[in-house]
């Protein structure tokens, strides 16, 4: 490390460019999205199909979510704010430890209410009341997972390294689903997926707890010599060689920054406005379709009378959508390059083309073709939208546009699963409509308002 003489440095070295982060590091992180991602899918997969047999409409089911949505658009945005003063590393640990306790009780509710222990409105409510705890505490685990990639990652690199933590997601839901048929135990029945999905992640907060450096403020001087941090310089220049990923990268290397000096992210900031507007109507047609998707697979395969039957073809059919995620967000972003921009316009492209195969379908490999087209474009826009969110605003503002985008996320699911059955429930033409129209409208938006992806990598500091 090279020695730091204050009576002659009086002014910061150079930025340098962010370190990547270890394989070690990026394996835990991937962890921490991978099993909320495979627990939610696994329960979309069978959720169907347990309110059938708890005999309430469609409708209902879907608006279970609503409350948990809510909560996860208002309070992403607190935890990755949070999450600038706390480090990263704890907001992880909140979001884990509240996805473990919402499937926890929630398959203890499903399951009283399956055996007839409580009724099924009962159920609903109790259902609503648990999942909202992974609205209110789960929601700080992705925003901060998405700063700490962000905000040590290469500009350059950035849309490469969220579409690989996306991906997650998309990896996810391919193990949910598959998953999902195998834990529907003889004592538990279809809520097994939600009790094996709860001791899994348990098993990666420890890991968390345990392998993932503390990243909080007070570390972040770590590797570096800094002056009396109670001086009037408190915010001296610092110098040294490390370039672990545990300082900031907004420090650079060279100021470190207190968190009350973060500037305050508006939504109503222009950088952002056209990226959180095609977040919004995008995520909207997403949580539509995934909404309906699972209803539309038992009504055309006449598995109604037999919900026990439909969490498979759900589950295949859910999982060749996220074959399909994998390979828009590991094979085409970063073959063919594509920005925020151009990932945004064809995502909505192919998600609305995907729409209208499966709709016309009336079989379980058509649906399946379709539902993997839309998949490919919904896999195309989500790491278009979060990356270009990222670029258009400084590294330090990493983790409020983080919480944004989460909030975004989340807001897509608070009304949209529910409308777009309802909309279905009157007639399938309606729901799938909807859904193009949104795509649509998104496509436009990018076309004429986002900025172009060869802007987007000019440096903010």
């Amino acid at each position: 490390m090279a020695d730091f003489d204050p009576a002659t440095t009086t002014t910061a070295s150079p930025a340098k460019a962010p370190a990547r982060i270890s394989r070690e590091r990026m394996v835990l992180l991937f962890s921490v999205m991978l099993v909320t991602a495979a627990g939610n899918t696994a329960m979309q997969s069978v959720m169907p199909s347990i309110g059938t047999a708890l005999g309430v409409a469609d409708v209902w089911i879907s608006l279970a979510y609503t409350w948990s949505a809510l909560l996860w658009v208002i309070c992403a945005p607190l935890w990755a704010r949070r999450s600038d003063r706390r480090g990263r590393k704890s907001m992880m640990a909140v979001g884990l430890l509240g996805f473990i306790s919402s499937m926890a009780l929630c398959g203890m509710v499903l399951w009283f209410g399956l055996a007839g222990f409580i009724s099924a409105s009962a159920t609903l409510i109790f259902f609503a009341a648990a999942r909202s705890l992974y609205g209110g505490f789960g929601s700080a685990a992705p925003p901060a997972v998405q700063a700490y990639v962000a905000s040590r990652t290469p500009r350059a690199e950035r849309t490469q390294a969220l579409a690989l933590i996306a991906s997650s997601f998309g990896l996810g839901t391919v193990i949910g689903p598959a998953l999902a048929p195998l834990l529907v135990f003889p004592r538990t029945g279809l809520i097994g997926p939600f009790f094996a999905f709860a001791m899994i992640a348990a098993l990666v907060l420890v890991a968390v707890r345990l392998r993932l450096p503390n990243d909080a403020p007070s570390y972040a001087a770590r590797g570096v010599v800094v002056t009396a941090p109670f001086s009037a310089s408190s915010n001296s220049s610092l110098t040294g060689e490390d370039e672990s990923d545990d300082t900031p990268a907004d420090a650079g290397g060279s100021v470190l920054h207190e968190p009350d000096d973060i500037p305050h992210l508006k939504w109503k900031d222009e950088r952002l406005r056209p990226w959180l507007i095609s977040g919004l109507l995008g995520g909207h047609a997403q949580a539509a379709t995934l909404g309906i998707i699972g209803f539309f697979i038992l009504d055309r395969l006449g598995l109604r009378g037999d919900p026990g039957a439909g969490a498979g073809p759900i589950g295949l059919v859910l999982m060749s959508g996220a074959i399909a995620t994998l390979l828009a967000q590991w094979g085409l972003i970063p073959m063919l390059k594509l920005g925020p921009r151009g990932s945004t316009m064809w995502g909505m492209a192919l998600a609305a083309l995907g729409t209208v195969t499966f709709a016309v379908s009336n079989d379980l490999h058509s649906i399946a073709l379709g539902f993997a087209i839309a998949s490919l474009g919904f896999g195309l826009y989500r790491p278009g939208f979060t990356s270009g969110a990222s670029l258009a605003v400084t590294r330090r503002e990493q983790g409020q546009v983080s919480g944004m985008v989460a909030s975004v996320n989340g807001a897509a699911y608070i009304f949209a699963p529910a409308i777009g059955v309802w909309l279905y429930g009157h007639h399938p033409v309606i729901g799938f409509a909807a859904i193009c129209t949104l795509c649509a409208a998104v496509y436009v938006l990018a076309w004429r308002k986002l900025t172009h992806d060869a802007d987007l990598i000019i440096n903010r500091h």
